[in-house]
C-alpha cells in the first residue's frame, strides 16, 4: 500500500514539475497512524475525543455563575455525541440558569 502511494506521488510530483509549481515535502506528513484535529482523535479504529480534552473537562472548577455554568454546558453539549444520556446529566444544571 505505501509503495503504491509512493508511487503516485512520484507521479504526482513530476506532473507539478512540469507545470512549474512546487511543493515543500518536509511540510507535508504522510502514512500517519493516528491524527489530532480540533480536540478529537482520529485512526483506523474511528473518531473518538482527545484524551487530553476530557481530563481538561474532568479538572474543570465547579461552575459559581449562570454565565459558568452556561459555558460549561455549551462546552459538554459540544461532546454530547460521546457523552451517554447527557441531557439527564445536564438537567440539573440547566435549571440553575
Amino acid at each position: 500500500m505505501k509503495e503504491e502511494h509512493r508511487g503516485l506521488l512520484e507521479v504526482s510530483d513530476g506532473v507539478t514539475k512540469k507545470e512549474k509549481l512546487y511543493r515543500n515535502f518536509l511540510s507535508a506528513i504522510y502514512w500517519l497512524q493516528e491524527v489530532h484535529f480540533l480536540g478529537h482523535v482520529v485512526n483506523q479504529s474511528g473518531i473518538y475525543v482527545d484524551p487530553s480534552k476530557v481530563e481538561a473537562v474532568k479538572n474543570w472548577k465547579a461552575p459559581t455563575t449562570p454565565s459558568e455554568v452556561q459555558s460549561f454546558l455549551g462546552l459538554a453539549g459540544y461532546y454530547q455525541h460521546f457523552i451517554t444520556n447527557l441531557s439527564k446529566i445536564a438537567k440539573p444544571l440547566t435549571s440553575l440558569t
